[in-house]
């Protein structure tokens, strides 16, 4: 058997075995022990987690290991103000993490495609909610996937008020690209969470979506957002002024504990995005992502 074909072997078996997994037993112990305060476990998977995803320790904003509480501190760490630039023209709709660019394009029949040969619909992504569904449904979205060595907090592309939370549960398959290229509606499929804004540029959607051994998803307005009873949860910032959550450009809006992808969605077909960016694209926070075409 040609090289080629084991590893086709081997991907085909891994995406199958994540249907077989217990998935969110296993997140939660993933949870358990990166949060552990123990120095020598922390110490230990920081070390390795360093060499093995050549991370890169000068752009922390604490370089010393011994500072972070834990290994999950330290997966969330920040970084030195200077490291993640914006650009000085305010109209540019900046990348809202770092990462590789899954896809990026326009949403055609209220479908995103995910990989070749593989789709989901709006409706499936935002929980069917009726009224993202239609916002949505002739947009622009860009998807980026942030690997274990990425930085994992997610930013605002551009200001924008919060009129809406939908904590929506589900699967937690892995996200990589494997099972991204194998396993349908993968994103749809996944536990979630949907952020819509009232931005500038009109209606926006800040997806993060969960995976296998993410720890929690987490907001800068909200904290944790995983229910202890998994059903699908709206939170409503509209009806409610003293509520109101006012994020600005690069600013932090939410954060990963382990790595997983954020979809972003613009309703307006007068969003152009930034056209050196394709698939496989590697971006970082606060490069160009997309323009208003105006």
């Amino acid at each position: 058997m040609k090289n080629s074909d084991k590893t086709k072997v081997k991907e085909r078996l891994f995406a199958g075995l994540q249907y077989l997994f217990p998935q969110h037993t296993i997140s939660r112990l993933a949870g358990l022990i990166g949060d552990h305060p123990s120095p020598v476990i922390r110490d230990t998977l920081i070390k390795w987690w360093i060499k093995k995803y050549n991370v890169a320790m000068d752009e922390a904003l604490h370089e010393d290991i011994a500072s972070y509480k834990s290994f999950n501190d330290f997966f969330t760490r920040s970084l030195k103000p200077e490291a993640r630039p914006l650009p000085e023209d305010q109209r540019v709709i900046v990348s809202p993490a770092d990462g590789t660019v899954s896809q990026l394009g326009n949403i055609t029949s209220g479908r995103i495609v995910q990989a070749k040969g593989f789709d989901f619909s709006i409706e499936e992504l935002c929980g069917a909610d009726d009224t993202l569904t239609k916002t949505f449904s002739s947009g622009l979205f860009g998807t980026i996937y942030l690997s274990p060595g990425d930085y994992h907090r997610v930013h605002m592309p551009c200001t924008g008020e919060l009129q809406k939370m939908i904590y929506i549960p589900g699967r937690l398959f892995s996200v990589n690209d494997v099972c991204n290229q194998r396993i349908p509606r993968l994103f749809a499929r996944n536990e979630r969470i949907v952020c819509l804004f009232d931005t500038d540029y009109g209606p926006m959607a800040i997806v993060m979506v969960g995976a296998l051994i993410v720890g929690s998803i987490e907001t800068v307005w909200q904290g944790e957002v995983t229910p202890v009873r998994r059903k699908q949860k709206v939170y409503d910032y509209v009806d409610e002024p003293k509520a109101s959550v006012i994020i600005k450009r690069g600013d932090e809006m939410g954060r990963f504990k382990l790595g997983s992808t954020v979809i972003v969605l613009f309703a307006r077909d007068n969003i152009c995005p930034e056209e050196t960016l394709n698939p496989s694209s590697k971006i970082q926070l606060g490069q160009p992502f997309a323009y208003p075409d105006h």
